[in-house]
């Protein structure tokens, strides 16, 4: 203990040290200089916290605000009803259809080739002309046939005045009878020989075998042809074949006679009549389709053989369907549906609201822009035509008197 002060000593030595040290001017320890710092520090931190408590509660604030405001504004800010046109449901027949893709053919197409061969000395047509039966087309170089011609009608003629003289000696008894019977033979060769040489003139004068439109010219002036050499394609097109196949198990409605609407994508919302004349008696065995042949009266050559066309045909129609507008109809890939138009509730001044509400639907065939509804909408209902768009389930509406889209001109059953 001797060499230790006592506690109470040593404060009150250091006390008097930092006395002197302030009377006298002395430097202050480290350890005096961090306890005279330590204040400011933590006043400065409580400053700091007070303000960025300030910064907080006001944008906290602000965002409280904001969101009352907004959620007063759409509260208060309700969109005016939506103007729709609408329509009545109403039942009527629906037609019923068969149809199927096929093709155009000619009933007479055929591409023009000499039977002998020959050289081309006149070419007697234009492509792309329009003929009649038997009109001359080409000509082949026939100078030795007709040669030939003139040397049998010499000996016919010879034939015959030697026939004539043995014949009337023969009846006097001074010639043979075998002699008339060799002048006869003599004569009648001397004619088959003309009628030989005649037919190969003829063919070597090439006609049209029917009437039609020519085509591409595929000959030149000076050209030999061998025999089958295609020459130019003729085609009648004022009455044409349209081949389709139809499913087999719709064999029990199909008949020769039906009418048929034929449509093809070169002439728009048109329709060609048509009529069964053959029905295939096999059934393909790989696609179970049968083959139909409907007759197509073409005046004015519109169609071509080779063009793709579809074909329906008119089966009995179905009675007492509900029908609507192909445009009410909302199609998508979840379902069928309408907007059905009904009263529901008033408003504050006692008026009846009227609402769409979406509806879910079944449809069934369409065509020439209708739609035929098997279930979901009830005859006399009211259905949102033009105006879908902007509509939700429940929403208010105004049914203006605008008249609903006029629907697509497509004659094309589907």
């Amino acid at each position: 203990m001797d060499g230790e002060l006592n506690p109470l000593v040593r404060d009150d030595v250091g006390t008097v040290d930092a006395v002197a040290r302030e009377h006298t001017g002395a430097p202050t320890p480290a350890a005096d200089r961090t306890v005279a710092r330590r204040p400011k520090t933590v006043r400065w931190f409580l400053i700091v916290g007070a303000v960025l408590m300030l910064v907080l509660g006001a944008f906290y604030g602000f965002n409280r605000y904001r969101s009352q405001a907004i959620a007063t504004f759409f509260a208060n800010n309700k969109p005016p009803p939506a103007q729709i046109a609408a329509v009545t449901a109403n039942s009527e027949s629906v037609p019923r259809f068969a149809t199927g893709i096929g093709s155009v053919a000619a009933v007479h197409q055929v591409t023009i080739t000499p039977e002998i061969g020959g050289l081309v000395t006149g070419i007697l047509f234009e492509p792309g002309a329009t003929v009649k039966a038997s009109d001359p087309l080409v000509q082949f170089n026939d100078a030795p046939e007709r040669g030939d011609l003139a040397n049998y009608q010499a000996q016919e003629r010879w034939a015959g005045i030697s026939l004539q003289r043995s014949q009337n000696l023969a009846q006097r008894q001074v010639a043979a009878q075998s002699t008339v019977d060799q002048n006869q033979t003599q004569f009648e060769q001397a004619r088959a020989q003309i009628a030989k040489t005649e037919a190969i003139i003829a063919q070597k004068l090439i006609r049209a075998p029917f009437a039609g439109r020519l085509g591409v010219r595929q000959i030149e002036l000076g050209q030999f042809l061998s025999p089958g050499m295609p020459i130019v394609s003729l085609t009648d097109l004022r009455q044409l074949y349209v081949n389709f196949t139809l499913p087999s198990t719709e064999r029990a409605e199909i008949a020769i006679g039906q009418d048929v609407n034929v449509t093809a994508d070169a002439f728009p919302g048109r329709a060609f009549n048509a009529k069964i004349t053959t029905i295939d008696p096999q059934i393909r065995a790989d696609t179970r389709t049968m083959t139909v042949q409907a007759t197509l009266a073409n005046p004015d050559e519109a169609l071509l053989p080779g063009m793709f066309v579809n074909a329906a045909v008119v089966l009995p129609p179905e009675p007492d369907k509900v029908v609507l507008p192909e445009t009410a109809i909302d199609f998508t890939l979840y379902g069928d549906s309408v907007y059905a138009v009904r009263e529901d509730g008033s408003d504050s001044s006692g008026k009846p609201l009227v609402k769409a509400f979406r509806t879910p639907v079944k449809t069934g065939a369409r065509w020439q822009g209708k739609v035929a509804i098997l279930s979901g909408v009830n005859p006399g209902d009211r259905v949102v035509a033009a105006g879908q768009i902007k509509l939700q389930d429940g929403a208010p509406v105004v049914v203006t008197g605008n008249p609903p889209p006029p629907p697509p001109s497509s004659p094309t059953p589907q």
